[in-house]
């Protein structure tokens, strides 16, 4: 299966603390970026979409509309606003494809934005838990690191203590994100640093140690989508060779937390659709936004066993040399998660490297990527597969 839609352009902000006052300040950071990027002209976007969860980070809803405020050349095209937790970015972009090869226009733009950083930690980590099924869950201690701390006590409970191995894979993000020039965290700590409890490197919610814990961050990217009709004339096109969603039930006790069985069902079916198997990507960037997410999506890709998503890290296996990179842009461990920019930012990492712009990022002869990103833990569970076409 290939889609009829392909990304011709990008712009990505800086993740990390920004002195931009709100979101569609955010915006018009990056539209006319991407727009410029692609060679398109305002006036041509047929339709807009972005992805913010906000959910408390600013009274200012309506996001849709914001794009009008931002980009006045705009304020008559259809625009959506898209929320789906920290899938939000993706499923943004999924709605511009959709309206694409529904026939409905041959541009569209998508936007992913959040400012997390000028409101209080400790709001921050209720605002999260809107992730979480509440009825339930809303009282875990710690906000949402503590639902993987859950997640993660069980997978040491059924698999063994396996930090050492979340520890490699922190120390392999930060060192991937020295790289970008795009990420909050520009600092290689190191495997020791990492594994060892310290005053700087604290437990969040045990057994996640700070260096276990994404970011939380401001930022914003943008992608242009166009029918490959309308890219037969732009410089640049990368096409979706499969694009997959996937679902699994929201509450932790109606599932096991360690399975991820939503993210090995989104990955199956797009390995499926576009005619492959994991040996034939040259990388993936996945949804880190704990050590433990990371581990655990190794065994959904198909990469290990259940149970020895460890073996992945201890082995090397995903560093940049290894037999499957897995974010060489260091991830939301290293670039920072500002929630509704995260998917559309993987999506651009992506396809940076395919293009062969990654610099210091760049897995040589890349021509194939997975992205996946998910919504909650593991909920709602988002597989791309990327090629370049031109």
């Amino acid at each position: 299966m290939t889609t009829d839609s392909v990304i011709v352009g990008w712009a990505h902000s800086a993740f990390g603390k920004s002195d931009a006052p709100d979101i569609e300040t955010l915006i018009g950071e990056v539209g006319y970026g991407a727009l410029e990027h692609a060679g398109v002209a305002p006036q041509d976007v047929d339709f807009a979409a972005i992805g913010v969860l906000n959910s408390g980070f600013s009274k200012q809803g309506f996001e849709g509309a914001l794009i009008s405020t931002a980009m006045p050349e705009l304020q008559n095209t259809p625009a959506i606003h898209t929320e789906n937790a920290c899938a939000t970015g993706t499923a943004a972009l999924y709605t511009a494809i959709d309206f694409i090869e529904a026939g409905r226009g041959d541009i569209a733009l998508v936007l992913g934005a959040e400012k997390m950083t000028a409101t209080p930690m400790a709001d921050v980590g209720d605002i999260l838990l809107s992730a979480s099924y509440r009825k339930e869950e809303a009282d875990v201690e710690g906000g949402f690191a503590g639902i993987f701390a859950q997640i993660t006590q069980s997978y040491f409970q059924q698999y063994g203590d396996h930090s050492a191995e979340m520890a490699m894979i922190a120390a392999k993000n930060h060192a991937n994100g020295m790289h970008n020039p795009y990420a909050h965290m520009r600092k290689d700590f190191g495997f020791d640093f990492c594994n060892t409890l310290s005053d700087k490197n604290p437990y969040v919610a045990a057994p996640l140690r700070r260096t276990d814990c994404s970011l939380v961050s401001d930022g914003a990217a943008a992608i242009v989508i166009a029918s490959r009709e309308a890219a037969k004339d732009m410089q640049r096109a990368v096409g979706f060779r499969a694009r997959a969603n996937q679902n699994d039930i929201f509450p932790l006790s109606a599932r096991s937390v360690t399975a991820f069985d939503g993210a090995r069902r989104a990955w199956d079916q797009a390995k499926s659709q576009a005619g492959i198997t994991l040996d034939d990507l040259s990388l993936v960037e996945t949804h880190d936004c704990f050590t433990t997410a990371e581990m655990i999506e190794y065994e959904a890709m198909g990469l290990t066993p259940v149970g020895q998503g460890w073996k992945a890290a201890r082995e090397g296996w995903t560093t940049k040399q290894g037999r499957l990179p897995v974010n060489p842009s260091g991830g939301l461990k290293s670039k920072g998660h500002p929630i509704g920019a995260t998917g559309v930012s993987m999506h651009i990492m992506a396809a940076m490297q395919l293009m062969g712009d990654a610099g210091g990022m760049q897995i040589p002869g890349a021509n194939m990527a997975g992205v996946f990103n998910m919504g909650g833990a593991a909920v709602s569970n988002y597989v791309s597969i990327l090629e370049r076409v031109k």
